[in-house]
């Protein structure tokens, strides 16, 4: 008879599995010996869950306080350790760390929604997603906004995301992000695994890693192959980032306008058609409009709430 396997062993091969996570994508040998781990114990998604939520509140701590993780600590035993802390004085994180039924950010935050199975939810800016875990599948709702879902695979219990009447499932581990932007095409790319469309007048359709969906009301969906770091940068915004690659400072100045003020103000129409490249802080659009002053020979006047752009003939 083979002993079940211990809560304090559980929690070590989860922290494992949270630092081994964090550092890289795994293979797909990594892959599945971690699906195999997940699908072993009926305890093992929620030690997941925890440790994922302890590594995102470490993280936001050091952050606010400018206080990086010792070199001679690895992040696997600062997880045990924030593990233990919480088993033994925090009596509300079983309760906080179970997914309401709707999460929503405000202007500017960025936040991880750990799930019940083990996966994670995303939400950028300025987004409401409703959580619809049930026996037979599990559906998240994008109702608007941006959202990146890290999943855990699961044969028995399809993962839908459900955009505008359309569904993207799969059962197996993989990640990908959903856009859902007022007077944008829905977009969704796909970091790892495969989702298949369905939904509308759709013809079924299979997206796999390093593709780009596009989805415009009226007209069939368009698919791209696109390279890792083309994925990397539409998926910028996670580390607090915008990238473009020859956007327009018009769609530049609107990307910025949902994270915060001040909002960027583009005084002539020659300028807004300027195409922009780089890697931004989304929080920065004054270190944002200095350095396109710069470079596109512009001036940024700040004018109470407002960084107007402008160059010398329109001002």
């Amino acid at each position: 008879m083979v002993d079940r396997q211990t809560s304090q062993s559980i929690d070590d091969d989860a922290a494992t599995w949270v630092a081994r996570r964090d550092r890289a994508p795994l293979t797909p040998t990594e892959q599945a010996e971690f699906d195999a781990w997940l699908a072993g114990d009926d305890r093992r998604p929620g030690a997941l869950m925890r440790l994922q939520a302890i590594d995102l509140a470490s993280r936001a701590a050091g952050e606010r306080h400018d206080l990086p993780f010792p070199a001679s600590v690895s992040r696997r035993r600062m997880l045990l350790w924030g593990g233990a802390s919480a088993a033994a004085g925090v009596a509300g994180l079983a309760v906080a760390l179970q997914a309401p039924r709707a999460q929503a950010t405000q202007r500017g935050e960025v936040r991880l929604v750990p799930l019940r199975d083990g996966s994670t939810m995303t939400l950028n800016t300025n987004s409401v997603a409703r959580v619809k875990y049930g026996n037979d599948r599990r559906v998240i709702e994008l109702i608007r906004g941006e959202a990146f879902f890290s999943v855990a695979g699961d044969a028995l219990r399809p993962f839908q995301v459900e955009v505008a009447g359309r569904r993207l499932t799969t059962t197996a581990s993989g990640a990908f992000r959903v856009s859902r932007l007022t007077d944008v095409p829905i977009l969704v790319t796909v970091q790892q695994g495969q989702l298949d469309l369905s939904g509308g007048a759709l013809e079924p359709m299979r997206l796999t890693a390093n593709s780009r969906l596009e989805l415009v009301a009226g007209h069939p969906p368009t698919v791209q192959r696109i390279s890792a770091r083309d994925v990397e940068r539409d998926l910028a915004w996670r580390e607090g980032k915008i990238a473009f690659k020859g956007d327009t400072l018009e769609d530049a100045a609107h990307a910025f306008a949902r994270y915060g003020d001040p909002r960027v103000v583009i005084a002539d129409p020659a300028l807004a058609r300027e195409p922009i490249t780089g890697l931004f802080a989304a929080n920065d659009p004054a270190g944002f409009s200095r350095t396109v002053a710069f470079a596109l020979d512009a001036t940024a006047t700040r004018r109470g709430n407002e960084i107007v752009l402008s160059r010398s003939s329109s001002q």
